[in-house]
């Protein structure tokens, strides 16, 4: 239970946080104004600010969503959300951090869900581990999501709003972390799925890589680079269309004065349309060329978008079992899975090494000790990235956890920690990816005589 509050004091006025075993919660913090009535579909504006001490001891509202469609992988997520107040972002200091003059590095971190589902206030990702174990300062970010961020509207200023939010928020870190502890000049971005893409998208856009010191790229599936500008246009004019709504010169009010459910419920009705059956990416998701987006991570990174930025990558053992029904084996999906995940880590491990910036990369391979048929499945190392085993009792993609289990949280969240704090140096006795020299995975959670394996696979 908190035991204590703290105040800290920023140009919007004035938070009070709580107080767990010396890490400081700071929950549900807006960065920008809620995204409603004349300011829905628009960028991101500036918060108003607020009187007096503004409690933040809980996290604030969702992004407006639907169920994701990992629910039966992951276990259901809270329905928590509210258009109003749902640009927030949550902050963890470690012991010490508001009270001596010592910055820590700071981790910002963006969840996954297909851009289509998600929060950075649920106790998934809750940072007061990661903040303690590595003595940096933890955020995670809320951004908007599914049509309300990325329905590409680029005439009434709808386009890559979530990319946009996500932009507002690293900059409201870079610019307020300080009052907390943290180091503006020492932010690694990370993120998971969706949120790896982010992570990598903000390190090489040109208006947002000045923040960016270090980058965290866990299970993006890298075969998506975008979508393409026409087919997003195609996807609103359908939209649109299941709205009622026309293209004239009344488009944004109209979209204005839609209830929230009702656009919800539409963007429900697309992703299920039978045309979209056997395509994996959501309907709407960023648009290549637009705001965040300005090229494909490979045209970025081939031209040395990250020089400098050290990485670190890597994906679970089996990641395309989550998406796969009636498994027999997590195996069976092999190839699937080094086609949308692990051939694009070799491409940017390769292409860093090539620039003289190698990347570690890593594989989890600890498997479900309930479910056989999804191994270690996309999204099963985050209980151990937060070291928040609790927060997925028992779900499918976890199952009941033992004393090796914790080692293993006690393990990966380190390793995590460590890379925010440091980086990996020789000492670390981590081999980078260094091609001619040696291609190096590092394995996490599975049998010791796997490692040559995955090493000599690359």
């Amino acid at each position: 239970m908190p035991t204590q509050s703290f105040d800290v004091s920023l140009p919007q006025g004035t938070l009070r946080g709580v107080d767990d075993d010396g890490v400081t919660a700071f929950r549900g913090i807006p960065y920008a104004a809620s995204p409603v009535g004349e300011l829905r579909f628009r960028p991101p504006g500036l918060h108003p600010g607020w009187h007096g001490v503004r409690d933040a001891a809980t996290p604030g509202p969702s992004v407006p969503q639907l169920e994701s469609r990992l629910q039966n992988v992951m276990g259901p997520s809270p329905v928590d959300w509210n258009e109003d107040g749902c640009l927030n972002l949550n902050v963890w200091a470690p012991a010490g951090a508001l009270t001596d003059a010592r910055p820590r590095p700071v981790l910002v971190w963006i969840h996954g869900g297909g851009w289509s589902s998600g929060s950075g206030g649920w106790d998934w990702y809750d940072g007061a581990q990661l903040a303690a174990r590595g003595d940096i300062v933890v955020v995670t970010v809320n951004y908007r999501l599914a049509a309300l961020g990325y329905l590409w509207l680029p005439d009434i200023g709808a386009g890559n709003l979530g990319n946009q939010d996500q932009g507002a928020a690293l900059r409201w870190v870079r610019d307020n972390v300080a009052a907390f502890g943290g180091d503006p000049t020492d932010i690694t971005v990370g993120g998971q799925s969706a949120g790896a893409h982010s992570a990598v998208s903000l390190a090489l856009d040109p208006a947002t890589r000045p923040a960016v010191k270090k980058v965290i790229a866990q299970s993006g599936p890298w075969v998506v680079t975008g979508q393409h500008p026409r087919s997003a246009a195609t996807a609103a004019d359908e939209y649109l269309a299941l709205l009622g709504i026309t293209r004239d010169d009344g488009l944004l009010s109209a979209l204005q004065d839609v209830p929230v459910d009702d656009l919800l419920a539409a963007y429900h009705a697309q992703a299920q349309h039978p045309v979209r059956a056997a395509d994996p990416t959501p309907a709407m998701y960023p648009v290549l060329g637009g705001t965040g987006l300005p090229r494909t991570w490979i045209d970025g990174l081939d031209r040395g978008g990250m020089a400098g930025i050290p990485l670190l990558i890597g994906r679970t053992e089996h990641e395309m079992s989550a998406f796969v029904p009636g498994l027999h084996a997590p195996e069976d999906t092999d190839d699937a899975t080094r086609a949308v995940f692990d051939d694009g880590i070799v491409r940017m491990a390769e292409a860093l090494a090539a620039q003289g910036n190698p990347a570690h990369v890593y594989r989890f391979a600890r498997r479900s000790s309930s479910t056989e048929a999804l191994g270690a499945t996309h999204c099963a190392e985050l209980p151990f990235t937060f070291d928040n085993l609790a927060a997925y009792a028992s779900t499918p993609m976890t199952g009941p956890v033992d004393d090796a289990d914790k080692r293993l949280a006690d393990e990966f969240s380190t390793m995590i920690a460590t890379f925010v704090g440091t980086g990996f140096g020789d000492e670390s006795g981590w081999p980078a990816w260094q091609p001619p020299h040696g291609r190096h995975v590092q394995l996490f959670g599975g049998h010791p005589a796997d490692s040559v394996a995955l090493q000599a696979r690359g």
